[in-house]
């Protein structure tokens, strides 16, 4: 987590500092896979009651996602992640995946079959993000720059954003301004006996490229497009994108 504060108070600055330590702490008990968060109470038992309202609005982002990118934006790949780390049968696990047995209201958030799981590590990242972003706004600062792993960049000015590969050779520098960057590496993390690439499309489907970098407003929306275009040819990337104006490709390795 790196967040760079140019111009404004001093004292505006660090309360936006404190802040942001504690909306971290949030989103981790709402988003994370590995402690007692809403997402863990929701795999646990395939059902949410009363979940936050931000759960609720990432979720729904998400099914929008998955709409728009034939369905290879899939939070309900987990069961089948754990699978191919483990080294184990896809079989059973492939049964458990479909974002249509995912239902939505901001009441209850339930999974249809028992044994469905989601993660959210396609889009949390940019979510966290954009929490940072709304509130260093609220404490009247105006140019910042936020790298939670997903980029968001406040302000006037140009700040300076290198896209680089897994193992750190530099592929792009660009200039964002009131801008978000995500970008997705099919191979920066390998799972499982096999080492295979920790994205993976809700069939198994193996990634189409190696690198891909969005641009959009939204730092969570940049993410889960990255992800998902990770696993997509191009004119189903540009297909994807254009349903969300604003949405740019801003780097693509194969």
């Amino acid at each position: 987590m790196q967040l760079t504060v140019a111009g404004g108070e001093s004292r505006a600055a660090r309360a936006f500092f404190a802040e942001a330590e504690r909306a971290l702490r949030n989103i981790e008990r709402q988003f994370s896979l590995y402690t007692g968060s809403e997402l863990t109470r929701l795999n646990a038992i395939g059902r949410l009651a009363q979940p936050s309202a931000g759960m609720v609005a990432l979720l729904e982002l998400a099914g929008r996602v998955h709409d728009a990118t034939g369905g290879a934006f899939d939070p309900t790949v987990q069961p089948l992640w754990d699978a191919r780390r483990r080294g184990g049968d896809e079989t059973a696990a492939r049964a458990l995946v479909g974002w249509g047995g995912v239902q939505i209201t901001p009441q209850e958030i339930r999974l249809s079959r028992p044994g469905m799981a989601l993660t959210l590590n396609g889009i949390a990242q940019g979510a966290a993000a954009d929490r940072l972003a709304e509130i260093a706004r609220s404490h009247g600062l105006r140019e910042v720059l936020i790298d939670a792993g997903e980029i968001r960049a406040l302000g006037a000015r140009d700040w300076q954003a290198r896209i680089e590969a897994p193992g750190g050779q530099p592929v792009r520098e660009l200039a964002l301004r009131e801008r978000a960057l995500a970008t997705s590496a099919a191979l920066g993390t390998r799972i499982g006996p096999a080492q295979r690439p920790h994205i993976l499309g809700p069939g198994g489907e193996a990634p189409h490229w190696a690198l891909v970098s969005i641009s959009a407003d939204s730092a969570a929306l940049a993410d889960a497009l990255s992800t998902a275009a990770v696993l997509l040819d191009r004119p189903a990337i540009d297909r994807a994108l254009a349903r969300f104006p604003g949405a740019r490709l801003e780097a693509l390795a194969g």
